[in-house]
């Protein structure tokens, strides 16, 4: 697996000559290598990469950064793979590979096919990632789309990167919105019966209960209407909240998600789990009767102190310690969420990533702290908030959608665009910035419109490739590389590995959009300078061997464009409509 890293191929040169000089009294013994890093340069005119290892050592090493780089670069011009090594400014060194290097490169990815880039990284450490997880109460709407697509293309790389992934959908079946949902319904129920629905203020508007309503009426006829609430409250939240989940599951599927696990949050409760979560915390001396300060600024007229029970997040870095029950004896949200989490380390995981909404900010702290507690430190939990979209048609904001009552649903989104084109927008931001999703200009055919872009870089290559076996070419994983603007592509295919690890170890999806958008743009480049050179077309008139050898650049762009889009869930398009 990742036949080749040539970043980390090119460190490890670099962190073997440096022990070298530690052997020989160059250098101290015993120094740290661990922030010694080989990346790209800045400016592409001053090499192929550059290490900052005499700066990042110069301390500990009691000498300056500039004399350990000029002691350094003869040792790693030495190799036949460094055509050159220069010390730039306080003590960077840059370096400049042999050609035959990025050949190598071109020829790693077409004999590693898919698997180019893989990572040993993870080494089948267990990950639980839990996304989308909307109240059961309703279709999932455009902010859960965003969340959805980061979740699952976080999964996909941290697949690709080693790990050991379960996809985790937590339903909120357990709080009061159920009821609401179950009276909402029973409107519909009630309407389905021939008589007029009181949505009043509080109860779901939206279209996408009627259906619901006439499922009811088909399973008890009109039995339910003369029954008081107390009785029919429990069977209707039931069956209402298995519609919703169908529908949510449809929704989902429409994105091409699936999840591995749907936990159900009512599970927790009256079964004991919520209690064993905190006698845990409690035999830690982590909870305890106490009396929460006022929030702070002013004072809310209704607010009286009450004895409650709490649980001491501050120990773990939180502003204030957080009640888990109220002082008339029932959970607060947060308990469930402890026995949730507490379910998850039970479960064996080394690490826990939750994505969530913008609006769960608050809730970053206290989580943490819960599982920071629960687990002794063990479980790293990474909390993931992803902002709002904001939806526009030709600059105009989208108006809402009339099913969902009042707000615009997944399947409006991928309904209009496609899932392909929805998933590779919503991962064009980071996810803690705002996104502006504008429906006209995701299906632009432009340079401007990223999915188009990278789509279309993949489609040439295909064409190419069809055009090369109606010619009788024969193909070659032996490059032939001249140009400058050949090399350029070559380069960021070396760079794929790095960026895989890179967007692995921050669970930012992102960074491989924007690694591919790069690629495709160095690809076209090279593409369009061969329209005015025909030096550099793929295809050379009358030479099969010569384009056989001038193919393989594009055939590596091709591996790499279509394993990045398979992370970000994206399929490849073959050619263009």
């Amino acid at each position: 697996m990742n036949e080749m890293n040539l970043f980390s191929d090119i460190r490890a040169l670099v962190v073997s000559a440096l022990e070298e000089m530690s052997a020989s009294g160059e250098l101290p013994e015993g120094l740290d290598f661990a922030n010694v890093s080989v990346e790209p340069p800045r400016d592409a005119a001053h090499g192929d990469m550059a290490t900052n290892a005499a700066m990042v050592l110069a301390r500990a090493a009691k000498r300056k950064p500039r004399d350990i780089a000029e002691a350094l670069a003869p040792r790693l011009a030495r190799d036949e793979r460094i055509a050159s090594a220069e010390v730039a400014g306080p003590g960077f060194l840059n370096l400049r590979l042999a050609p035959s290097v990025w050949a190598g490169v071109i020829g790693a990815v077409l004999r590693a096919g898919a698997d180019y880039g893989r990572s040993h990284m993870g080494a089948g450490r267990r990950i639980n990632v839990e996304y989308v997880s909307a109240n059961p109460t309703g279709p999932l709407h455009v902010g859960h789309t965003r969340g959805a697509v980061f979740g699952d293309a976080l999964s996909s790389l941290l697949e690709f990167a080693g790990y050991e992934v379960t996809r985790e959908y937590y339903i909120n079946d357990g709080g009061a919105q159920v009821d609401v949902l179950a009276r909402s319904a029973y409107e519909r129920y009630r309407e389905a019966c021939g008589l007029v629905p009181e949505i009043s203020e509080g109860l779901y508007p939206g279209d996408y209960l009627v259906p619901v309503g006439e499922a009811l009426k088909e399973k008890y006829g009109e039995s339910l209407l003369d029954r008081p609430e107390s009785e029919w409250l429990e069977e209707v939240r039931s069956f209402a909240t298995e519609r919703m989940m169908e529908m949510i599951r449809a929704d989902l599927a429409a994105l091409g998600v699936k999840m591995d696990v749907f936990f159900s949050e009512k599970s927790l409760y009256g079964t004991g789990r919520i209690e064993q979560a905190l006698e845990v915390l409690r035999e830690k001396g982590l909870i305890y009767e106490g009396v929460l300060e006022p929030p702070r600024g002013k004072k809310p007229e209704d607010w009286e102190p009450r004895v409650q029970t709490l649980f001491r997040s501050t120990a773990f870095g939180d502003d204030v310690d957080r009640p888990v029950k109220k002082s008339d004896g029932s959970w607060t949200y947060f308990a469930p969420d402890i026995a949730y989490h507490y379910d998850k380390i039970e479960r064996g995981f080394d690490a826990l990533i939750d994505v969530l909404g913008a609006d769960h900010g608050g809730y970053v702290k206290r989580m943490k702290a819960a599982v920071a507690a629960l687990s002794e430190g063990r479980v790293p939990l990474d909390i993931k908030l992803t902002q709002l979209v904001r939806l526009f048609r030709d600059g105009e904001p989208f108006k809402m959608s009339k099913r969902a009552g009042n707000f615009v649903t997944l399947r409006d989104v991928v309904d209009q665009v496609g899932p392909d084109v929805t998933r590779f927008v919503m991962l064009t931001r980071k996810n803690d910035a705002p996104l502006d999703f504008d429906f006209a200009r995701v299906l632009e055919q432009s340079r401007e419109n990223p999915v188009f872009y990278v789509q279309y870089a993949h489609a040439r290559v295909c064409s190419l490739l069809r055009k090369a076996e109606a010619a009788g070419i024969s193909l070659t994983d032996e490059p032939q590389l001249r140009d400058e603007a050949e090399f350029a592509v070559a380069r960021k295919l070396a760079d794929w590995p790095r960026q895989v690890e890179i967007a692995a170890r921050t669970h930012e999806p992102h960074r491989i959009a924007f690694y591919l958008y790069e690629l495709a743009s160095d690809f076209h480049a090279l593409w369009n300078k061969g329209n005015e050179n025909p030096a550099l077309r793929f295809l050379q008139e009358g030479d099969p061997a010569a384009s056989a050898a001038k193919i393989a650049l594009p055939r590596a762009v091709a591996v790499v464009i279509s394993a990045g889009l398979g992370i970000l869930g994206v399929t490849p398009a073959e050619e263009m409509r």
